[in-house]
């Protein structure tokens, strides 16, 4: 039986294509505000650091009206490291609407996402955003596209796919080229036409495939996924299994359901098969788990989700300044916070080491830790971080395997030359390099993991700005050898106090500051680099001796360089295998792990 009333259909691109400014083109054409309402620019991206980067980090699911169909749409990150949302959401989908930035064409995400679309079968509508900028390049865009098909081996009917060209800033979309529409309505109208409607046994045992979790404090955890076959009801009782976990089966029952319309989720008594609901009453629910029936408890196959490549130690802050400045300092607090993120992200890993005061956090990549860092520190979490670890594996045979990254560079044809050696030098094997018509060149590299860690930060001042890099995860191969450390070192304060201009003039000579006048400093604390790559002590608390004479020049004014704020993601670039980020609310600080001089140099002595 088909449900002709439904369509499922996700949002796929690569990150900043566009995706979600797309999704509140159709939330207002759709309707669902009112003409004098004041809505937000990306009012899918619910988290503030989403909002700020302007990146989606977690997928979200919203649904619209329109002619007496229900669309329910599905917004997926764009980012690699968060690729294991987009496997997971695609299985509530019955067809995709790929977007593609008409000047920069498809992307390697674009490539990632639109594989995973092709392996489930999934019809595809492109929708070239962004045709209002001056530079773009629609046709050649159009081409590159049917290129991305062929090259991924996809079934003939894809190079019929229909392509709808939008400026989802300005909130139109088109089906002709060239046409500026005043809203949306094209796309909802191709998606109606070729997103096909669900068909399943209404009469049969419902089933529910989780494909996400979400969590709240009253409901507790709520489990969001498609309602495969038959009608789901409220209180009906449920058993849980799981398709990668034969002994799992946990006898349930369904509290309440609700079904998304809009920006809201709505409570209902029963939900039909083709529905995506989010269901609350089950405290012991995971990603991949298959909610069924007593009569049909039969688990739906589900694909594990790809493996962390990077693993970092979270620890108790023990920093001469540790409790200053936080909410939540203690390692019980540090630990249920963790293990809680690993329950909702399914690609982060959370394991106890051998102390109580130190968890091994392990996730997709330097993007995917940098913002469950961000995310604690903003919640009031006091804490320090290591230096991130590649994590290798063995072979049947022994032998030492590590991640492998297929990096896709965009680059100005003068910054080639530097790019390559740079990457060259990283173990980098560049595998394709082709020229475009204005000016750039595109690399492909093979890289290990770890050859990229420290070296986005690296590429921007080698590229003045103006290159792009992405990685996505290609495997595990062979470990390919040593790779050089940081070229710089760290210059270290030599004592505790409050830094002087006068201290900081002295320091700056031996090389770039992290911190500026008047600012407390403890002894230990990395304050700024020293191009030379040695670690050398400052005194930057150091004051102006007072004499009875003046010789001439003497008090002309101290001019500092303003010191270098970094992120959280160029910090751990940074930090060396003896050094540790210190994270707080209002603060971030890198710091040796021995703190005093004479404990550190022994200890390199004895190493």
């Amino acid at each position: 039986m088909k449900r002709e009333d439904v369509r499922n259909v996700a949002i796929i691109a690569h990150v900043d294509h566009g995706k979600t400014t797309l999704v509140d083109g159709l939330l207002r054409s759709s309707g669902l505000f009112r003409d004098n309402q004041e809505v937000k620019e990306r009012v899918m991206d619910s988290n503030s650091i989403e909002q700020e980067r302007g990146i989606t980090i977690l997928s979200k699911n919203t649904a619209v009206y329109y002619k007496d169909t229900k669309i329910n749409i599905i917004d997926t990150p764009g980012h690699a490291d968060f690729g294991g949302e987009v496997e997971r959401v695609l299985n509530m989908a019955e067809g995709v609407v790929l977007v593609v930035d008409s000047h920069e064409g498809p992307m390697p995400q674009t490539k990632f996402v639109l594989k995973k679309a092709i392996e489930l079968g999934l019809p595809a509508i492109i929708c070239i955003n962004k045709v209002d900028k001056a530079d773009a390049r629609i046709d050649e865009v159009e081409d590159e596209v049917l290129d991305l098909f062929i090259s991924l081996d996809a079934d003939e009917s894809y190079l019929e796919s229909p392509f709808v060209y939008a400026s989802a800033k300005q909130g139109w979309a088109s089906k002709e080229k060239g046409v500026v529409k005043e809203d949306m309505i094209d796309l909802l109208d191709t998606i109606l036409d070729y997103v096909p409607s669900y068909e399943a046994d209404e009469d049969a045992p419902f089933k529910v495939l989780v494909s996400t979790t979400d969590y709240n404090d009253y409901l507790g955890r709520i489990a969001i996924g498609k309602v495969e076959s038959g009608v789901i009801s409220k209180n009906h009782p449920a058993v849980i299994t799981n398709y990668n976990d034969p002994d799992r089966r946990i006898k349930s029952k369904i509290v309440t359901i609700y079904e998304f319309e809009g920006l809201e989720r709505n409570e209902v008594e029963e939900s039909k098969f083709g529905s995506i609901v989010a269901l609350s009453g089950m405290e012991d629910i995971n990603i991949g788990d298959t909610i069924g029936t007593e009569e049909d408890s039969e688990p739906i196959e589900f694909t594990k989700i790809s493996e962390p490549t990077l693993s970092m130690t979270f620890s108790v802050n023990d920093s001469p300044f540790a409790g200053r400045d936080g909410k939540y300092v203690t390692s019980r607090h540090l630990r249920d916070r963790l293990f809680k993120e690993a329950e909702t992200d399914v690609s982060l890993r959370v394991e106890a080491t051998d102390t109580t005061e130190a968890f091994k956090v392990s996730g997709r990549g330097e993007l995917h830790l940098s913002v469950l860092i961000e995310n604690l520190r903003r919640e009031g979490y006091e804490f320090q971080v290591s230096k991130p670890e590649v994590m290798y594996k063995e072979d049947e045979k022994g032998k030492k395997l590590e991640p492998i990254e297929l990096a896709t560079i965009d680059v100005d044809q003068v910054y080639s030359g530097s790019v390559i050696e740079k990457l060259g030098r990283r173990k980098g094997e560049m595998i394709d390099m082709s020229p475009s018509a204005s000016g750039y060149n595109r690399l492909i590299f093979r890289i290990p993991s770890r050859g990229l860690i420290g070296y986005r930060s690296e590429f921007m001042t080698d590229t003045k700005g103006t290159g792009i890099l992405n990685s996505e995860f290609e495997g595990y191969d062979s470990y390919k050898g040593d790779i050089e450390k940081r070229q710089v070192g760290s210059l270290i304060a030599s004592e505790t106090g409050i830094s002087s201009a006068y201290g900081l003039n002295q320091a700056q000579s031996r090389g770039s500051l992290f911190v500026g006048a008047g600012e407390e400093v403890y002894e230990g604390l990395v304050v700024g680099m020293n191009a030379k790559g040695l670690d050398i002590d400052v005194n930057v608390c150091k004051k102006k001796k007072l004499t009875n004479t003046r010789a001439s020049g003497s008090d002309d004014a101290i001019i500092l360089t303003p010191a270098k704020r970094m992120s959280v993601e160029e910090m751990m670039e940074f930090v060396e295998d003896d050094e540790l980020i210190e994270i707080t609310p209002n603060y971030l600080r890198i710091r040796k792990r021995i703190l005093d001089s004479n404990l550190r140099y022994k200890s390199k002595k004895n190493k």
